[in-house]
């Protein structure tokens, strides 16, 4: 499924709303065998339908019919994956894909970058900063996330969440997934694989969100 600003990133949970045929068929199909599918970002700039190389595998964990054949639906990221050829075209798009794996990392190299990334993380949830992407798309063109407030529940919650994580691969994902306004920084994130470098791209990108916010405040 190509969808514009969609980023499916691993642990990730994404809520769908499924109206069009095509992907009605392949909702179908999905439920019918293994309950997977990708979710690719469209392109920016293309006219045609066109996925990012970098894709989320996601499984479908809860799926609610309609009278009307349309669907709701919550898939989670599984694994990264990157497209290779195309299969087929209809009724929906088949690629084949190639699992991404995270290389190895250095334990210390990668200690002190998740704690800058958790120094930022507090920074963004406890300044005027209020909203958080969460996104949420609808399987149609033309359809844009809709910020969260975020609330000091919210926002405590998180740090208390991201603080308990060890994994430094689910932390730089899930503060992507979750703080990231921009679906190409968002996107940039998910085609990294080596950690110190998807690490040090979110530092990048949560300074520069967090400056280009102070700068837009009336």
């Amino acid at each position: 499924m190509t969808l514009p600003n969609a980023t499916l990133f691993p642990q990730a949970l994404l809520p769908l709303y499924i109206f069009e045929p095509r992907y009605r068929q392949m909702l179908v199909d999905v439920l019918q065998t293994n309950r997977m599918f990708s979710v690719a970002m469209q392109k920016p700039g293309c006219l045609r339908e066109v996925p990012a190389p970098v894709a989320g595998l996601g499984v479908v964990r809860v799926s609610v019919g309609h009278r009307d054949g349309t669907s709701h639906l919550i898939l989670q990221g599984i694994i990264r994956v990157e497209l290779q050829e195309t299969v087929r075209y209809k009724p929906y798009r088949v690629q084949r894909i190639r699992v991404l794996e995270t290389p190895p990392v250095d334990n210390v190299t990668t200690d002190a970058l998740v704690e800058r990334v958790r120094e930022l993380l507090t920074q963004r949830l406890t300044s005027n900063h209020p909203f958080l992407p969460f996104p949420t798309m609808a399987a149609k063109e033309n359809d844009m996330e809709s910020p969260c407030q975020c609330s000091e529940e919210v926002a405590r919650t998180m740090l208390e969440h991201v603080r308990a994580l060890r994994n430094p691969e689910h932390i730089a994902d899930l503060v992507s997934c979750a703080t990231l306004r921009c679906p190409v920084r968002r996107q940039a994130i998910l085609e990294t694989t080596d950690i110190a470098a998807r690490l040090r791209q979110l530092i990048l990108f949560l300074t520069e969100e967090m400056e280009e916010y102070r700068l837009d405040k009336p």
